[in-house]
């Protein structure tokens, strides 16, 4: 146990990743989002080993990447100096879709991250996508898709909490998450 700890958050796309993070943070302002760089081959910023260069949300450089995922024709990067600074910001949460990706952070960055699944029916994701006015729902339900067959290709894949966001409110998942990382960081001391 690193006594750090960072939630990561896996779901299809409208499972509701965005809203719970928002309750997340609302609830306890140590929770923050961590936000992932985002790019296309080919465009300023990515440089011919594949690596990014791109500006920070919050305005400065992030140097190259330690983890890349491909969805919506983008490339969105987890690097090492932004989850440092998520970290030094409180406990990050951290969005991912395919489990490799989540492998890939808990094998290359030491912390107690706390894995959850959101899950809600693709009928959820089609209609949550329409109602909020995306332009790209079919490629929301074709990584809704891909997301599921991600799923299914590893099912030895251990959830710490998985929530049905059709069910729970975005306050009560929230909750559920937080009460989570009480206990494990109770258990880490015991």
């Amino acid at each position: 146990m690193t006594g750090r700890q960072g939630v990561l958050l896996y779901g299809p796309p409208a499972s509701g990743k965005d809203t719970v993070t928002a309750a997340l943070t609302e609830l306890n302002s140590k929770y923050v989002q961590f936000a992932r760089l985002k790019g296309r081959v080919g465009q300023v910023g990515w440089l011919p080993d594949g690596h990014c260069r791109a500006a920070a949300p919050a305005g400065g450089p992030r140097a190259t990447s330690s983890m890349r995922t491909p969805r919506y024709g983008n490339t969105y990067v987890i690097d090492r100096p932004g989850v440092d600074a998520a970290f030094a910001a409180g406990v990050p949460v951290v969005h991912l879709g395919q489990v490799n990706g989540i492998r890939a952070l808990i094998d290359g960055y030491p912390a107690d991250w706390s894995v959850v699944l959101l899950w809600c029916p693709r009928a959820t994701t089609e209609q949550r996508s329409a109602g909020r006015g995306d332009g790209d729902t079919a490629a929301r339900l074709a990584a809704w898709d891909a997301t599921r067959e991600d799923q299914d290709a590893h099912p030895e894949m251990v959830w710490d909490l998985t929530v049905d966001t059709t069910v729970a409110s975005p306050q009560n998942a929230a909750r559920l998450i937080d009460q989570l990382l009480a206990q494990q960081a109770g258990v880490a001391t015991a």
